[in-house]
């Protein structure tokens, strides 16, 4: 059965926390790709994915609140609404990346693999090995194993 050395993507596309948004977006529609890793100094300190690029053009969610004998009572978290704001007007990668992201090692099985993509909704994961980014692995790359290839057919 592969693993996930076999399937991943070894030729890394990253960027750095400091990175504009609008480069992280152009270099995602330009590879035609999901996800990149958002390394520092060499180490993978987050992901960024075209989903956490689209909330940015969400509305932000207005928290409810009503009152009770002059008192305010919040129905919603303001903690919530307040990562909303920081990604709705964020400027680069660190604002919107996913921090300390799940990643998988080279030897992973493709059932392992598939299982967290799928149980987890995960689109994009970064392939690490020793605490060393050796790659990166997406839903397309597990959909590939399913074509036979020519010296197979």
């Amino acid at each position: 059965m592969p693993r996930t050395r076999d399937i991943m993507t070894r030729d890394l596309i990253t960027v750095s926390p400091e990175t504009e948004i609008a480069h992280a977006a152009k270099l995602l529609l330009e590879k035609g790709i999901n996800g990149l890793p958002v390394v520092d100094e060499e180490k993978l300190v987050g992901i960024i994915c075209q989903s956490d690029l689209i909330a940015q053009q969400k509305m932000i969610p207005i928290p409810s609140i009503f009152t009770i004998l002059d008192s305010f009572i919040p129905l919603s978290s303001t903690k919530r609404f307040e990562k909303a704001v920081q990604k709705i007007a964020a400027t680069t990668v660190a604002d919107v990346m996913t921090p300390d992201p799940v990643t998988v090692r080279s030897d992973t099985g493709i059932e392992d693999l598939s299982s967290l993509m799928v149980d987890r909704n995960f689109h994009t994961l970064p392939v690490v090995d020793d605490g060393e980014l050796v790659g990166i692995v997406g839903k397309a790359d597990i959909l590939r194993t399913l074509i036979p290839t020519p010296e197979a057919g």
